[in-house]
């Protein structure tokens, strides 16, 4: 028998926290618009913090289907961007600590990582687990973002209504933490944010401004979003630049808009087809793709 606790190393310092929020996002699985990746890195970014417990990604990673970086500079290899699994503590903008769980996602030893997790939270004293991630939609992104919220507790998110019935995914360890330890009686809930289809495969800010949002309605955690929001604001003027100069694009937003306005109206129409003649999620994320990349190589000039 494997013991969990031997995949991670706890700093010499641990704190005594008093039921702390854990945010947690891992890179690999399904965010469209990179709502959960944007969202947490937003955090280490605007917030200070310190690495609390890390974890030994030689037993987590598959190297060979995701290698790492290294740096080659005339006749010899100067650096390697090592992957980490890290859970760090930081403070919103009220003083209130929180821990964040970040890095890629494991590759192997899930179960076992989920476990590894389950002692951390029982160490620290963890009041509650969220986690945030974008699912692509056949939604305009001129209209307010869809929530999907999820919990072990399904009273945790009541009043919610779900375009969702029972489906079958392909899993994840984020959800594998949430469906584990709920099983444990922690609270564990998270929140699929949804973004346009034609967007998924860009950095979407809008989409992690609501994911923030949603925590702090579910946490009372503060954050500063300022930031954020600008760049969210300054995305979707570049969309709306690109939509306006294209009568194709313009004519497939507006036939989303009247999906969606009569979704929101009761009509029977779901936001998970396609809508009809109208460009599918792949064709528009390609007439979005020169836009995307003309905005990246104005941005590095």
């Amino acid at each position: 028998m494997f013991d969990p606790t031997d995949l991670y190393r706890l700093s010499e310092d641990v704190p005594e926290l008093t039921d702390p929020v854990l945010l947690y996002h891992f890179d690999g699985f399904v965010d469209a618009g990179g709502a959960g990746r944007l969202a947490l890195g937003h955090l280490l970014a605007e917030l200070e913090h310190r690495v609390v417990a890390t974890f030994d990604v030689d037993r987590l990673l598959d190297y060979r289907s995701r290698r790492p970086i290294m740096t080659f500079d005339t006749d010899r290899w100067t650096a390697v961007d090592s992957p980490e699994i890290t859970l760090r503590l930081a403070h919103d903008t009220t003083g209130t600590p929180f821990l964040l769980l970040t890095g890629p996602e494991p590759d192997r030893e899930w179960e076992l990582f989920t476990a590894a997790v389950g002692t951390l939270v029982t160490r620290l004293g963890v009041g509650s687990l969220v986690t945030a991630h974008g699912i692509p939609m056949a939604v305009p992104h001129t209209r307010p973002l869809g929530v999907t919220a999820h919990a072990a507790r399904p009273e945790s998110v009541t009043g919610r209504t779900s375009v969702f019935g029972k489906v079958q995914v392909p899993g994840s360890v984020a959800a594998l933490i949430e469906f584990r330890l709920g099983e444990q009686g922690h609270d564990a809930f998270g929140y699929a944010v949804h973004v346009p289809h034609y967007l998924a495969q860009a950095e979407y800010p809008t989409a992690a401004v609501t994911a923030l949002e949603e925590i702090t309605k579910g946490t009372g955690l503060v954050f500063p979003l300022e930031g954020l929001r600008a760049a969210a604001e300054r995305t979707t003027a570049e969309i709306a630049a690109q939509i306006e100069a294209s009568e194709e694009l313009s004519t497939a937003i507006t036939g989303l808009e009247q999906q969606y306005d009569a979704f929101a109206a009761g009509a029977e129409r779901s936001l998970m087809a396609e809508p009809a003649e109208m460009p599918t999620g792949e064709e528009l994320a390609a007439q979005f793709e020169a836009f995307l990349a003309e905005r990246d190589e104005r941005r590095n000039d």
